[in-house]
């Protein structure tokens, strides 16, 4: 265990947890696996920037971070992932849904499984 690198000073497990069960979300970043999912070589990709899941559990690492359990449907994998690792698609600020415009609409039908445009032909 003296090759864990606690990369932050902050305590997320004195707050909240920033995300809720079931809570639509969108990964950030590409995770690889590190060696903790089985069934898949090191190194392998699990989840692809923009992948949209859902939070399923929330635990604990270190006594100090949220780790959330992600569904991501469409890949069928469930990875435990940090908050900062994440985006909530269900609870934007209402500056960012006005940034967006129109656009804020179709976040609704993300990771639903309704088409985007109804009227489009596959």
């Amino acid at each position: 265990m003296a090759d864990i690198v606690r990369d932050d000073d902050v305590i997320e497990v004195a707050d909240p947890p920033r995300f809720s069960f079931g809570e639509r979300v969108i990964a950030r970043s590409v995770v690889r696996n590190d060696g903790t999912y089985n069934g898949k070589d090191i190194g392998e990709v699990l989840v692809n920037k923009g992948d949209i899941g859902y939070v399923v559990s929330i635990n604990t690492f270190l006594q100090q971070f949220y780790i959330y359990a992600v569904d991501f449907i469409e890949t069928g994998h469930r990875v435990g992932m940090r908050a900062k690792e994440l985006c909530t698609l269900d609870h934007l600020p209402e500056e960012v849904l006005a940034q967006l415009g129109d656009k804020a609409t179709a976040l609704a039908d993300l990771g639903s499984g309704k088409p985007l445009n109804p009227g489009a032909t596959p």
